[in-house]
Formats: structure tokens, C-alpha cells, sequence
């Protein structure tokens, strides 16, 4: 990350190339460039074995910030569907299985809700985010929730992950069939994001202050 608010980079502690899209999609109008751990093909893979979305993103943050000596931002996120007891969870990537996908994660999320009726399907995605500093302490936290409800045909071909089964009832459309611009307004993650960025600048202003 630089030390001035208008020219800010951050990493952005996910090899997944569509999420790294998306958080660029919400940081870009604040002046942050963020760039992928993609990038960094020496940089280790966090084992994500936190209890919940907060760990895992903390711990990501911090072990690749200290790796890198750079600063870094981690997020988790996933599904949480009422009638399956909070799963998939924290295994949301990987809930059919490791190095499985979208596909496969979404064909056992509709198997496991066979026969659950739609009045029972709620289910709301959240998004836990962590900054790192260069010395792998985290500097700040953030967090938010989308509600939904989960249903069996998939629509839409926008997003990622379970996106195309996840319908906002209020737009009659799934994350999938919703356009860029209004997921960006009402997502888990652009929740997280919101509440982040002014507290995320306002912190870079401060340390370009004391370094000048």
C-alpha cells in the first residue's frame, strides 16, 4: 500500500481472479488499486482453517502480509442457508469437495434442499475482510450480510459461486442476473466494503502524515 490516499495499492490476499474483479469494482471510484496474490507466484497458501469467516480472514491477511512485507487485504465469505444449519459456511468453496467447483459446490447445495419448500430457504451470504500491515498486524476489520433465498434453477451468468441460485426476492433476480452496478450497491461484500473504505483512507492519510 502507498502512503497517499490518491495513489493507494493494496494486494489483495485471493487467487481467485473474479473476486479480485470484484473488490477492484468497488475500490477503483476511492482511488485504491489493488492487486492479486496471483501476481506473487512465491507467496504461500493460507490454509483456511478458522471457526469462522473473521478467522480465516485475519489469518490470511496477516501470514501473506508478513510473507510479503507488503500490505495486504484478506476477505472470507460465503453462504449460510437456514435449513442446512448454517452450511456450507466457511467450506462454501469447497463444500463438495477440495479443488472442486462452482458447478459441482452448487449441484450438492441443491441436492441437499431437496424437498425443503421455498418459505424455508432463507439463506444469507456474509463477507468478513481484514487489512494487514507490513508486519502482518491487522490494522482494520469489517463485515457485512445479504439476505436471500436460495432456489433450485439457476439464473444469470454474472458473478461467481453460488450467485446464480441466490435470489434477492425484492428484484425478483439472483446475483447472477443482477447487473455489476446494483450488486455493487447491495452485496455481503459491498457491505463490508462500505464500511471499510472511509476508516481504509483515513488510515493511509494518517501514516503519510507521520512519515512527512
Amino acid at each position: 500500500m502507498t502512503d497517499t490516499a490518491d495513489n493507494l495499492q493494496l494486494i489483495v490476499g485471493s487467487r481467485n481472479r473474479k473476486k479480485t474483479a470484484e473488490i477492484a469494482g468497488l475500490l477503483a471510484p476511492h482511488g485504491i488499486e489493488v492487486v492479486s496474490i496471483a501476481d506473487f507466484p512465491d507467496a504461500p497458501v493460507v490454509v483456511e482453517d478458522g471457526e469462522t469467516f473473521a478467522d480465516n480472514a485475519a489469518k490470511k491477511a496477516s501470514e501473506t502480509a508478513s510473507f510479503l512485507g507488503q500490505w495486504v487485504l484478506a476477505e472470507d465469505s460465503g453462504l449460510c442457508v437456514d435449513a442446512l444449519q448454517g452450511a456450507p459456511g466457511v467450506y462454501s468453496a469447497r463444500f463438495s469437495g477440495e479443488d472442486t467447483t462452482d458447478d459441482a459446490n452448487n449441484r450438492k447445495l441443491i441436492a441437499e434442499l431437496n424437498g425443503v419448500p421455498a418459505e424455508r430457504r432463507g439463506a444469507g451470504y456474509s463477507c468478513h475482510v481484514a487489512v494487514a500491515d507490513n508486519e502482518g498486524t491487522i490494522r482494520l476489520t469489517s463485515c457485512g450480510t445479504c439476505r436471500g433465498q436460495i432456489v433450485d434453477t439457476a439464473s444469470g451468468s454474472n458473478g461467481f459461486g453460488y450467485d446464480p441460485h441466490f435470489l434477492i426476492p425484492e428484484y425478483h433476480q439472483t446475483f447472477g442476473e443482477l447487473s455489476p452496478l446494483v450488486k455493487q450497491q447491495l452485496s455481503h461484500r459491498a457491505r463490508a466494503f462500505q464500511r471499510l473504505i472511509s476508516r481504509l483512507v483515513a488510515l493511509v492519510r494518517s501514516l503519510s502524515t507521520r512519515a512527512n
